[in-house]
C-alpha cells in the first residue's frame, strides 16, 4: 500500500553504497564498484531510461539524443572503460559542426579564412581590427563570458559568432555569465589557434585542443546504448538498479545513511548504506539532508540555478540540406538554438534511408512560455523555424515528438562558484561518506568523460577508506590535476590503466 515503509540492509556493515542517479557518473561508479565486489543500489527517478541526459529516446523506430554526445576524451581510463563496456558497437565518426549566420553556414570551430571570406571584405577588416585591439588592450582578469571571449577573438567576432547562441542557451546577458563557462567550453581556442588549425594537418589526441577534434567514437544506436550496457553489466555482477525511485530525504546517523525514496507505486522505501554517491542536483541534495545544513549553506544551495531544455525531434524527408552532426543557430529571429542531424551521428538512428531526423533544441526555464507550450505548439514552432531558416520545404516534415529535460545545465552566473564552495565545505565537514559526482552533483557543466572520471576517483576513495583524490581537481579534460606539483595525471585503473606525469 502507498505509504508502507520497506527497509533494505538494516545495518551498514556490508559496506553497501547507495548511488543516486543512473547517468554516466552514477553508472560508472556502480559498475566499477560491482567489479570489486562492493554491494551497490542505484536509485534512478526515471521510470524507463538510464543515462540521464546521455540517454537515447526511441520514437517509431527513430532514435534521438537529448543533446549530442561525442565519445572522445584525453583521459585514457575513460576511453578504456567505454571500450570495455561497448567494444565493437562503438563507431568512429567524423566531427562536423557549423554556425548558421545570416543565411550562411560557417565551419565551427572557426576556419578563419573561410569565415573572413564569407563575411566580406569590409566586415572582415573590421573583425581583424577588433581582434588586434583586443590583443593590445585586453580586459585584465576577465570575470564574465563577454570579456573572456572578446579577449580571444575581439568584440566584433564575439558579437557575430558567440553572443546570440550563448544568450539563447542561458537566457541571460553574456556579461552576467561567469568567465568560467567560456574557459571550460572553449578552452585553449582563440583566433590565433583557429588560424593555426586552418593551416596545420588535422589530428586527434595528444595536445590537440579538445574543441578542435576532427573525429570521435559514438555508439551505433546512440549514447543510451552505452549506459544500458553498463546497467546490464552492473546487474550481472549483483548490483541493484531501481528505476522510478525518486529520492526525497537523506538522513545520516551513527555512520549510517537512511535514504528515503518513493517507488513507482507510491510506496515509501528506506534503504540503508554505509556510503552515498550523488549525481542529483546539488541544490536538491542540500535541502534533503538531515541533520539540517546551516542557514548560510542552505541559502547558498537555494541560490544555485539551472537551465532546462526541450528537444523537438522532427522526422522529415532527407533533402540533404546539411550533413553536420549539428549546427548552431546564430539568428535572433528564431528561438531554436541548435539543430542536431541524428543520421550524421549514426545511420542506425534513422530506420529509413529516405528520411532524416533533426533535433531542434530549445533552451528555457521550467515554467516559462516555451516549457508550458503543448507538444503540438512546439512541433508547429519547430516546423515553421526550419522553413524560415531554409532547412526544410513546406511538405518535407512528416512527424515528430517532444522531450522536456529538467535541469539540463547548471547555470554559471556571477555568484555560482562561491555558493558551490559554501555548500561543499559544509558537506565535506559534516557528511564524510557523502560523495558528489557528475554535472549536477557538483554543479559543474562538463562533459560525460569528466562525470565519469569524478566517479572513478570517488570509487578509489571508497576502496581506500579515505579521500585520497579530491574529485574537484578533475579538470575539463577529465584529467586529474595534482595541485602540489601542478602536473596532470591519468588515474591508475585496476586493469592496467596507464599512469602518466608531466605528459611522460
Amino acid at each position: 500500500m502507498p505509504g508502507e515503509v520497506v527497509v533494505e540492509s538494516p545495518t551498514p556493515e556490508n559496506g553497501r553504497v547507495i548511488i543516486i542517479g543512473a547517468g554516466p557518473a552514477g553508472l560508472t561508479a556502480a559498475y566499477v564498484l560491482s567489479k570489486k565486489g562492493v554491494p551497490v543500489t542505484v536509485l534512478e527517478a526515471d521510470h524507463e531510461y538510464v543515462g540521464g541526459i546521455s540517454r537515447t529516446v526511441p520514437y517509431k523506430g527513430f532514435l534521438f539524443d537529448i543533446g549530442g554526445h561525442r565519445f572522445f576524451s584525453k583521459c585514457q581510463p575513460v576511453e578504456d572503460l567505454w571500450t570495455e563496456i561497448l567494444g565493437a558497437d562503438l563507431l568512429q565518426r567524423p566531427r562536423s559542426s557549423r554556425i548558421y549566420y545570416k543565411g550562411q553556414l560557417f565551419t565551427y570551430p572557426l576556419k578563419v579564412f573561410e569565415a573572413l571570406r564569407k563575411l566580406g571584405l569590409i566586415e572582415s577588416a573590421l573583425c581583424l581590427l577588433s581582434y588586434l585591439r583586443a590583443k593590445i588592450f585586453p580586459v585584465r582578469s576577465p570575470q564574465n563570458f563577454e570579456d573572456w571571449v572578446s579577449n580571444q577573438f575581439g568584440k566584433r567576432l564575439f558579437r557575430i559568432f558567440f553572443k546570440t547562441y550563448t544568450e539563447k542557451v542561458w537566457g541571460m546577458d553574456c556579461k552576467d555569465i561567469s568567465a568560467d563557462w567560456a574557459a571550460q567550453r572553449i578552452k585553449g581556442l582563440s583566433l590565433g589557434s583557429a588560424i593555426l588549425n586552418s593551416l596545420l594537418p588535422k589530428r586527434n589526441g595528444g595536445s590537440t585542443i579538445k574543441t578542435l577534434i576532427n573525429s570521435f567514437r559514438y555508439p551505433r544506436r546512440g549514447p543510451g546504448m552505452m549506459w544500458e550496457a553498463a546497467a546490464a553489466k552492473t546487474r550481472a555482477l549483483g548490483g541493484i538498479i531501481l528505476m522510478g525511485h525518486e529520492v526525497t530525504d537523506l538522513a545520516y546517523e551513527h555512520s549510517c545513511w537512511w535514504v528515503t525514496c518513493r517507488d513507482p507505486q507510491g510506496e515509501v522505501i528506506v534503504i540503508h548504506g554505509a556510503q552515498v554517491i550523488s549525481s542529483a542536483p546539488l541544490r536538491d541534495i542540500a535541502r534533503s539532508l538531515a541533520p539540517r545544513l546551516e542557514d548560510d549553506a542552505l541559502e547558498a544551495a537555494a541560490s544555485l540555478h539551472y537551465r532546462d531544455f526541450i528537444v523537438v525531434a522532427v522526422i522529415l524527408k532527407d533533402t540533404r540540406l546539411f550533413s553536420d552532426n549539428w549546427i548552431y543557430i546564430h539568428d535572433p529571429s528564431v528561438k531554436v538554438g541548435r539543430i542536431q542531424n541524428f543520421k550524421s551521428w549514426s545511420p542506425e538512428m534513422v530506420p529509413d534511408p529516405a528520411l532524416c531526423c533533426y533535433g531542434m533544441e530549445y533552451f528555457c526555464f521550467e515554467g516559462d512560455g516555451l516549457w508550458i507550450s503543448s507538444d503540438e505548439e512546439l512541433l508547429n514552432l519547430a516546423q515553421s523555424e526550419l522553413l524560415a531558416l531554409g532547412l526544410a520545404g513546406p511538405t518535407d516534415v512528416l512527424d515528430g515528438c517532444v522531450v522536456r529535460q529538467r535541469k539540463a545545465y547548471p547555470v554559471y552566473d556571477a555568484g555560482y562558484a562561491g555558493h558551490v564552495e559554501t555548500v561543499r565545505q559544509e558537506l565535506e565537514e559534516r557528511f564524510p561518506s557523502l560523495h558528489l559526482v557528475g554535472r549536477n552533483g557538483m554543479h559543474k557543466y562538463n562533459n560525460q568523460d569528466h562525470a565519469m572520471m569524478t566517479a572513478m576517483l570517488t570509487v578509489q576513495n571508497i576502496l581506500a577508506g579515505s579521500r585520497v583524490y579530491d574529485v574537484w581537481k578533475v579538470n575539463q579534460d577529465a584529467e586529474y590535476l595534482e595541485s602540489a606539483s601542478g602536473s596532470l595525471r591519468a588515474v591508475p585503473m585496476e586493469d592496467g590503466g596507464r599512469r602518466t606525469k608531466d605528459g611522460g
